[in-house]
């Protein structure tokens, strides 16, 4: 077993530390691939994604964070399998024309079989809280986590967030 973290946009540095806490509180090895930010169109940023996501055994964690996380959603919608059958989206971005409206990246289904936890904090000062709400009203299934501090990084969250990954 093993922890997949797909970091956000240009985010390969900002978002290790909280990956590597996360593997930590796991006890399990960290596969964090890095994804190019030469272009940001969702077929090129899928393609990496769609890569990491076949090499996922059904034991491994699944977690991404922001522009990653969107990603993530996507390609998972696309995919036949279900593996992996839990993943935990961090810091979301909603990009339907309620949120930051970029139909390239936004979320329209099908439905997920996916066992999907939202996480995000009040305090994110770079994707807005109120998208939380908004994802978590097209993904009806998800369980929702708010936290009232941590950020965008979600400082000092790890061993919440890890508690999460690992319940069944």
């Amino acid at each position: 077993m093993a922890l997949l973290f797909l970091h956000g946009a240009g985010g390969y540095g900002e978002d290790r530390p909280l990956a590597e806490a996360i593997a930590v509180e796991l006890g399990q090895p960290l596969k964090y691939p890095r994804f190019p930010d030469d272009d940001m169109s969702f077929d090129h940023q899928a393609s990496p994604v769609r890569a990491a996501l076949d090499a996922v055994s059904p034991e491994d964690l699944v977690a991404a964070h922001s522009f990653g996380a969107s990603i993530l959603l996507r390609v998972l919608a696309e995919r036949e399998q279900e593996t992996p059958r839990r993943v935990i989206l961090l810091a979301m971005p909603d990009w339907s024309p309620q949120g930051w409206d970029v139909a390239d990246y936004a979320f329209t289904g099908p439905a997920l079989g996916q066992d999907i936890s939202l996480h995000h904090c009040r305090d994110d000062d770079v994707v807005e809280f109120a998208h939380l709400a908004l994802n978590s009203a097209r993904l009806t299934r998800a369980a929702v986590h708010a936290y009232d501090s941590g950020g965008h990084q979600f400082d000092g969250l790890a061993p919440a967030i890890a508690s999460d990954l690992s319940s069944t």
